[in-house]
């Protein structure tokens, strides 16, 4: 391999620069990080859809989407006067960030197993950041709700909480999506916010947690 050996992606980075620099885009030179907020959002939203139709030519637009976000975000920090960094920060502490968290591929540990990865996974996370003192720190509040809801019952389970089940055991995805779409469709029409109701729900569970976390019962 001769040259750059991702030419298309500093291609990229130099189309964006360009667009930012003076006499170039007055819309692009005028964004923030927090303008671009919402379109993070509903680019990351359309990557999911694209990935769940299966199509590789839009995967490859979407992902290019999200990539773009990445290095906008990149290049306004390169342009302040404090807190600067570029791209290449940004590169360089995920790849730092990577081969830390892969001890089992890049040390000495041992992780055979997807769940023992997960095992030196948490216990290299929080050695990384020991300010955070419940299982709770960390979680994103704006997940969607049944991500949410997916991410806090892990987390419940580590401080021996078991929220109570239904008997309900769907035998497959589209079971339990026709069941979840049922029950909207049934608090819908009892003038009910489903959406609503699960996060407050949730809410209920993480104070759950933080009783348990302080007291050592459940």
């Amino acid at each position: 391999m001769t040259g750059a050996p991702h030419p298309k992606l500093d291609e990229l980075i130099s189309v964006l620069a360009r667009l930012r620099a003076p006499g170039g885009c007055a819309w692009d030179l005028e964004q923030t990080h927090e303008s671009l907020v919402r379109h993070l959002i509903e680019e990351s939203y359309e990557l999911v859809d694209a990935i769940e139709s299966g199509s590789r030519d839009e995967l490859i637009e979407e992902l290019g989407d999200v990539l773009y976000q990445v290095i906008f975000h990149a290049d306004i920090a390169a342009h302040r006067t404090e807190g600067r960094f570029d791209i290449d920060d940004v590169a360089a502490r995920m790849t730092e960030k990577m081969v830390g968290r892969h001890p089992h591929v890049f040390g000495n540990t041992t992780a055979e197993t997807a769940a023992d990865v997960s095992a030196v996974w948490d216990d290299l996370k929080a050695v990384e950041k020991p300010g955070r003192t419940s299982v709770l720190d960390g979680i994103p509040q704006a997940m969607p709700s049944l991500l949410l809801a997916e991410k806090l019952l892990g987390r419940a389970q580590r401080v021996g909480i078991e929220p109570a089940r239904h008997d309900f055991a769907p035998a497959s995805e589209e079971e339990l999506g026709e069941t979840l779409l049922a029950l909207v469709a049934s608090a819908a029409a009892n003038g009910l916010d489903a959406e609503r109701a699960l996060r407050g729900a949730l809410r209920g569970l993480q104070a759950h947690i933080r009783v348990a976390e302080t007291t050592g019962k459940d």
